[in-house]
């Protein structure tokens, strides 16, 4: 992005509110209608909701005409719902395709920056023209650390290290900052990949405690794994501690070649240039299907990116989307992160669905469908929701902590329309299974019945 742009990009932010509401589509005009009886009895009536938190927001995805409301203006913890949040701002704030790497060319030195891309050598959306491309240049290669966010985003739990789901956060990440290990019954050590972490894993000594029946366990600081014995064959993903130190050995371990350090900055007279790497649906697709709250924070630093070369900030895409792009939602939410990790972001149900209202009016209604996960498919709905005569009736995005469980989408009735839904549960005080069979219940009768 040229410097003209990243000052376009300032100056926006210094409008005032009602010039900037002029800059996002308007939601629908929303007409009220009371409450279906049958459906306030279904919900409110509920043994199996009754003991928690309960939001609900139903809006015919059209016209925005609401249907069905019970504490819609409410605040709830909305778990890994927030991505939908991150992938609207990418949608607004990123191009076509990922934009995988920044560089210039002096001399006979090719410098090179990160620009949050998580596709690199990644397991799952993995994109090597970015690895390709630095193979290929006959420069002496350099990497420039820019300021970044901390591995961790605020309100994270941090004894969750050991888990796939909460890798590092960082500016440039290389194998999605995970080792992935494949064991086989009977085997004492499992495949590594990358195979750089081989020397710092081993067999969990005789009598180690396992409290949490994990396969693999590292230290909390360090880059030091434990295998623990099984009888059947699995696959366990660790997020591994970054540090400047440990990216320069990988990547020089991968490229086969000499990578330097410097301290850099940009000069008016540098050519910065992009690098591009995967399709962005390849990455939204990905982050909302399955939920991967890694590739969510990484789409947040990659937003950061486009509106400045030079550092990397969940809170500056955050801003600019609240103020240019959502001042029109119903209540402000509160936004933190880019997964929903924090339980520091509080949502409310109106305004859940005001985004779905939004995105379904700003990007072509088969494309939005395609990206979330559809009932009966793939994802985290590939169990419930199930496609009625072959159909699939319902796509959506889940957001579950402990003691959390939210469902927001879309869902298309048997007389053909679409409704935009967000149905949201906190504090449960049990297990989540009868809440989510409930919610499928409910949900399909408003399917049947609206």
């Amino acid at each position: 992005m040229s410097v003209s742009v990243f000052r376009l990009w300032a100056g926006l932010l210094l409008l005032p509110l009602s010039a900037l509401a002029q800059l996002s589509a308007a939601l629908p005009v929303a007409r009220r209608a009371p409450n279906p009886a049958w459906l306030e009895t279904l919900v409110t009536t509920s043994p199996v909701l009754r003991q928690h938190h309960v939001g609900v927001s139903l809006a015919d995805a059209a016209t925005g005409e609401k249907l069905y409301e019970l504490n819609a203006d409410k605040y709830f913890t909305p778990a890994s719902v927030m991505k939908l949040f991150s992938v609207y701002a990418g949608l607004h704030l990123l191009s076509d395709s990922v934009p995988g790497l920044r560089y210039v060319v002096r001399g006979d030195s090719l410098i090179f920056w990160g620009t949050g891309d998580p596709t690199l050598l990644h397991g799952d959306v993995p994109s090597r023209r970015v690895l390709s491309f630095l193979q290929s240049r006959p420069e002496k290669l350099f990497y420039a650390a820019i300021p970044s966010v901390a591995p961790y985003g605020p309100g994270w739990t941090w004894d969750d290290y050991n888990y796939y789901y909460q890798p590092e956060r960082g500016a440039f990440p290389v194998y999605g900052h995970t080792v992935r290990f494949y064991g086989t019954a009977g085997r004492t050590m499992p495949r590594i990949y990358p195979r750089f972490f081989g020397p710092l894993t081993q067999a969990a000594p005789t009598g180690t405690p396992n409290p949490d029946d994990d396969h693999v366990r590292r230290t909390e600081l360090e880059n030091q794994f434990a295998v623990f014995p099984a009888t059947k064959n699995w696959v366990d993903e660790t997020p591994f501690r970054t540090s400047p130190a440990l990216l320069l050995q990988l990547l020089q371990d991968t490229l086969r070649r000499p990578v330097g350090v410097v301290t850099f900055r940009v000069l008016p007279q540098d050519s910065v240039r992009v690098v591009y790497g995967l399709p962005v649906d390849s990455l939204y697709r990905r982050l909302l299907r399955v939920s991967d709250n890694f590739l969510a924070e990484q789409l947040l630093l990659l937003c950061s990116s486009r509106l400045g070369p030079d550092s990397l900030s969940t809170r500056r895409p955050i801003r600019v989307m609240q103020k240019l792009f959502l001042a029109d939602l119903p209540d402000v939410p509160r936004w933190v992160d880019g997964s929903g990790l924090s339980r520091l972001n509080l949502i409310t149900p109106r305004t859940m669905t005001g985004l779905l209202l939004k995105l379904h009016q700003e990007v072509p209604e088969a494309r939005l469908l395609s990206l979330l996960a559809a009932g009966g498919g793939q994802g985290t709905l590939r169990r419930r929701y199930r496609p009625v005569a072959g159909r699939a009736w319902l796509w959506g995005k889940t957001g579950t902590l402990t003691n959390n469980h939210n469902l927001v989408g879309y869902l298309r009735t048997k007389s053909g329309r679409l409704i935009a839904f967000s149905f949201l549960n906190n504090n449960m005080p049990g297990d989540d299974a009868p809440v989510r069979a409930e919610m499928e219940r409910i949900l399909g009768q408003v399917r049947e019945r609206l």
